[in-house]
């Protein structure tokens, strides 16, 4: 049920698709630039137990079904929304990006992935880049 809700929500989100003929190549995605003072940011929040049982219950709900339920990129949509997703159990995966930056693309969204946005409050954000950098620890 939550899996095709999503997968509604997305397919909303990314709007109706075209048809390209083999002549006109698909235009490149572009990725907006994360603004310098979003990726200046650093953590304010210290994980608790209860607050990083929230972020595991909500990566769970919302992140899980791409990015798979350890972070190794291997979700259950990857195949079928045509994803690349990066393996954050592989502690190089994130070493060039902040905190800030990560809590940026949470809360704005990034390519095809939805935005947070007010969805979440600050700190459930901040403690799923938390969540997410621990992916890569043993």
């Amino acid at each position: 049920m939550l899996r095709s809700l999503f997968l509604f929500s997305m397919l909303l989100q990314l709007g109706p698709t075209q048809q390209q003929s083999a002549a006109s190549p698909a235009p490149a995605a572009t990725v907006p630039a994360i603004p310098a003072q979003a990726a200046r940011m650093v953590n304010p929040v210290k994980p608790m137990a209860e607050s990083m049982a929230h972020a595991k219950k909500v990566y769970g709900y919302d992140c899980a079904m791409c990015h798979g339920a350890t972070g190794n990129g291997k979700g259950e949509l990857v195949a079928e929304l045509k994803l690349n997703l990066r393996d954050w159990t592989v502690p190089a995966a994130l070493k060039d990006r902040t905190d800030g930056e990560l809590s940026y693309i949470i809360t704005h969204g990034q390519g095809q992935m939805p935005a947070e946005g007010d969805r979440a409050k600050p700190d459930d954000i901040w403690n799923m880049v938390v969540l997410v950098r621990g992916f890569a620890k043993p």
